[in-house]
Formats: structure tokens, C-alpha cells, sequence
């Protein structure tokens, strides 16, 4: 994404795929609040991407998948989670990584790509919620987790990247 950057927005994508392997890393190395720190982040430089990069014309369901996803997912939290202490620390994530999936959604990158790949960001991290509240055994998230985020960041990067590199040859 860096390398292919030109402007304002290239950047922007480089900074959200940076923020997200950094996470990556401080998770790992620093533990779960520096983790999860530096993917807030990167979904805040997502949600600027996008909300600046709005759809002109949505259809109306377009528009209300934009907004149901960011109710849902707060539900699906809550279910999974209450009334388990600090439960709320992952539902204020959870808006992190909703807002930013309903804001690619409703972008002008290409859903099938984008706006897809941002739902898979969001179902991974679903399923690492519903593996940490024993909702579902871990045997079964730890299968699912890193398929759905390897192929949602894929995906955003390919669709991002993809249409400012082909309007930058335009």
C-alpha cells in the first residue's frame, strides 16, 4: 500500500494495513490494551478513509446494512458477554471495528472487495470475543480467527489499493 501511495488516501490505507500489523505485533509482545490501542487506531484512520470516500448514490439497503452492522454487533457483544466483567471494554471496541466495517460498506472502494473484507475484520474478531466468553470452544475459533482477518485485510488492501492505483493510471 505504501508503495503504491500518491495522495491523501493512498497514505491514509497505508496507515490503516500498518496500524493493524502493528496491533498485530503488540499483541503479542505488550499484551492486549497496547494490542487493541494501535487497531483502534487504524480503525479511526479506516473510518476517515471512508467516511471521506462516501458512495455518492446507495440504495436503501446499502445504507441501512451501513447502519444495522454497527446495532448487531453491539447485541452480539452484549449476548455473548454480559453480564462478565469489563464485557463493556469489548463492546467499546467492538464500535471501533463496527464503525469502521459500516464505513467501508458505504464506501466508493468496491463492496465485494472493501466492504466484505471490513465484515470479515469484524466477524474475526466476533468469533475472538465468542472464544474468550466461552460461547464457542476455542478448538473452533482459533480455526476461524485468522482465516476471516487474513482475508478481510486482504481484501480491503486489494480494493483500496486496487481502485486509487487504476484511477492514479487514469
Amino acid at each position: 500500500a505504501a508503495a503504491n501511495a500518491r495522495d491523501k488516501n493512498g497514505w491514509l490505507i497505508a496507515a490503516v494495513l500498518g496500524f493493524g500489523a502493528l496491533g498485530d505485533y503488540l499483541l503479542d509482545a505488550k499484551g492486549l490494551v497496547v494490542g487493541v490501542a494501535a487497531f483502534a487506531v487504524g480503525h479511526l484512520v479506516a473510518i476517515i478513509l471512508y467516511l471521506t470516500n462516501r458512495r455518492t448514490q446507495m440504495t436503501p439497503s446499502q445504507r441501512l446494512l451501513g447502519w444495522v452492522t454497527m446495532a448487531a454487533t453491539l447485541a452480539i457483544v452484549w449476548g455473548m458477554l454480559s453480564p462478565a466483567a469489563g464485557w463493556w471494554h469489548a463492546a467499546v471496541y467492538s464500535l471501533f471495528v463496527a464503525a469502521m466495517a459500516a464505513a467501508a460498506w458505504t464506501s466508493r472502494f468496491p463492496r465485494y472487495r472493501t466492504g466484505i473484507g471490513a465484515m470479515l475484520f469484524l466477524a474475526s474478531d466476533l468469533f475472538i470475543f465468542a472464544g474468550e466468553g466461552s460461547v464457542l470452544s476455542k478448538d473452533i475459533t482459533m480455526w476461524l480467527v485468522w482465516p476471516l482477518y487474513f482475508a478481510g485485510q486482504a481484501l480491503i488492501a486489494w480494493g483500496v489499493v486496487g481502485t486509487l492505483s487504476n484511477e492514479a493510471k487514469a
